[in-house]
């Protein structure tokens, strides 16, 4: 479905059906064959409430809810018939298919129960040429929902375009829309000293173990969050931000972010982690709601740079290059997710400091392209990338360009830049974006940029270029990121709240976000025991020296950190300090 689509239509429709029974074959005969997910002495019957919520020239979105008023059954399957030409396109929350003008809805893996009086939910995205009408019978499991139709008044052509409503895909997510001020993150913020100048502001909500799903250690689970999304939506628009964080074998070249499946482990990733998510965001009462999902940070750009024999090459990142559990996660999560038509998925893609490099610009690409066209993913379950997510890259440098030469040396091979093709990330997510679509990703997609800790304000803020008796002053004396290196990630000392969340703020920018919840520790700054299968990476070590992935340098990183995802007041505290507006 394009991301433009409006509506100028809505319809709907209640089927009913008459009681009746399937009955065996005589004694001494072969028994008559059930239905499909029926027993053979079951009676069926069912209602049927079929609405087409969006209709434009050339497509519909429709959403179907069928209640079993019969004996219950353990699978279900759901037959119309299309009058208009129509074919589907897309489909959540059940397996919808189609031959010629016949259609069948079938339940997923956890939707298949129905108890008599219970219903399921499904919803598609079919072609259309605007005038699509309510399909006038339906049969579940085999028999016949007959009933009356309700009002099917045909769409006026003279009506004008109307923006879309509650549910629908748009451009720009973040456009018109208030964003989720997660009350977790925000209490905590506020009862930092200073901190209710920032606790008014949407954040990332977290969903980095199977656990957090329903809500870890009493904390809110997703419909909670969900939940008190729509209360804080009023009558207007709402994003809802996620994270969907819990990859086998996650983040295969740092152990802090290590997660609590093992490499293999794919399917419990699909049936416990992914599809109850999904089979949340898919309940029609967050409909209204605009859900953006960050898709697995940190994992498709370490297959490229951190395995098959680069010298950043780790053990773990190799397991996930050789059993492909990487792209077959994400792309079951983006086909999974994006059967919503009210959630956007945008894909981490990294950051400057990581993919920047010729090596792994185009590669990294590529290897999205993979994952975004496996496990029945298409490029349309992407609505954009997001990039610097948790990381502290600045959103631009204004001192210096890549294009800019000292003495005759490129800026390029200064120490900082080190052959870089990007100083920050606003340049970097933009040409990316371009190279994207160069791929076969779809020519609306935007980017998304994490400005939660990239602010780099504060007495050691360059106000102006370097020195230009060499290019590494030069670079060294006006660049915004303080970090000792590039590759240093962990809890950076100096760091600054960057800039705040706002919408469409640069030429293929869908938002500044705050997708890491400032104050959020990135990793525990010595071993601490868990059960969450978090480890110890020396990264997080202030007196740490180093690796090849940051060049040997030290580590850069605050000390006395808890574990990942846990609250760290000291950060937090610097980070306000250090912001960039400042506060």
């Amino acid at each position: 479905m394009s991301r433009t689509s409006r509506t100028t239509l809505r319809r709907s429709r209640t089927a009913l059906i008459a009681a009746g029974a399937l009955v065996a074959a005589a004694a001494g005969s072969a028994a008559a064959a059930a239905p499909f997910g029926a027993s053979a002495a079951a009676a069926a019957g069912c209602t049927v409430d079929y609405k087409i919520q969006n209709q434009w020239n050339g497509g519909l979105t429709a959403a179907v809810s069928v209640t079993n008023t019969g004996d219950a059954i353990s699978t279900w399957q759901l037959d119309w018939s299309f009058a208009g030409g129509e074919k589907v396109s897309q489909g959540w929350n059940a397996t919808v298919t189609q031959s010629g003008a016949a259609v069948t809805a079938k339940n997923l893996s956890y939707n298949g129960t129905l108890a008599s009086g219970a219903s399921a939910s499904f919803g598609f995205n079919a072609t259309g040429n605007g005038n699509s009408a309510v399909p006038a019978t339906f049969k579940l499991n085999g028999v016949a929902c007959n009933g009356a139709t309700g009002p099917t008044d045909p769409p006026d052509p003279t009506d004008p375009p109307t923006d879309p409503p509650a549910g629908s895909r748009v451009n720009n997510p973040y456009e018109g829309a208030k964003v989720y001020v997660n009350p977790e993150w925000s209490a905590k913020a506020a009862a930092e000293p200073g901190g209710t100048r920032v606790s008014n502001q949407p954040t990332g909500v977290w969903l980095d173990r199977i656990a957090a799903i329903e809500g870890a250690n009493g904390g809110m689970g997703l419909r909670d969050h969900l939940d008190a999304a729509l209360t804080q939506k009023g009558s207007g628009e709402l994003v809802v931000q996620l994270v969907i964080y819990n990859l086998p074998g996650r983040d295969c070249s740092a152990l802090a972010s290590n997660g609590e499946l093992g490499p293999t482990e794919i399917d419990r990733y699909k049936t416990e982690y992914i599809d109850p998510i999904a089979a949340i965001l898919g309940d029609a009462k967050y409909a209204g709601l605009r859900i953006v999902t960050t898709v697995e940070i940190d994992s498709l750009p370490n297959l490229v740079t951190n395995a098959g024999g680069r010298p950043t090459a780790t053990p773990a990142c190799d397991v996930m290059k050789a059993n492909g559990n990487y792209q077959k996660g994400v792309g079951y999560a983006l086909n999974k997710l994006g059967d919503a038509p009210n959630v956007y998925n945008y894909i981490d893609a990294g950051h400057h400091g990581w993919i920047g490099w010729d090596d792994n610009f185009g590669a990294t690409a590529d290897i999205f392209k993979v994952a975004a066209t496996t496990e029945g993913a298409t490029v349309n379950d992407v609505h954009g990338f997001i990039t610097n997510t948790a990381n502290y890259g600045a959103t631009t440098e204004d001192h210096f360009s890549i294009d800019d030469s000292v003495n005759g040396t490129s800026v390029r091979q200064s120490k900082w830049v080190d052959w870089n093709r990007y100083t920050d990330e606003q340049s970097y997510a933009q040409a990316f974006r371009q190279k994207l679509v160069s791929v076969g990703f779809n020519s609306d997609i935007g980017m998304l940029i994490d400005t939660s800790r990239n602010g780099w304000g504060g007495a050691n803020r360059p106000t102006g270029p370097g020195a230009t008796t060499s290019v590494d002053t030069y670079v060294d004396g006006g660049r915004y990121d303080r970090r000792i290196h590039l590759g240093n990630w962990c809890n950076q000392a100096g760091a600054g709240l960057g800039e705040r969340p706002k919408a469409a703020p640069a030429a293929g920018i869908d938002a500044y976000v705050w997708m890491k919840p400032p104050g959020e520790s990135d990793g525990a700054s010595k071993e601490i025991p868990n059960e969450e299968g978090k480890g110890f990476d020396r990264m997080c070590d202030p007196t740490y020296g180093g690796n090849v992935r940051n060049g040997n340098n030290p580590s850069g990183a605050l000390p006395d950190a808890p574990l990942s995802g846990k609250w760290f007041s000291a950060q937090f505290q610097e980070l306000m300090k250090n912001a960039h507006p400042a506060l």
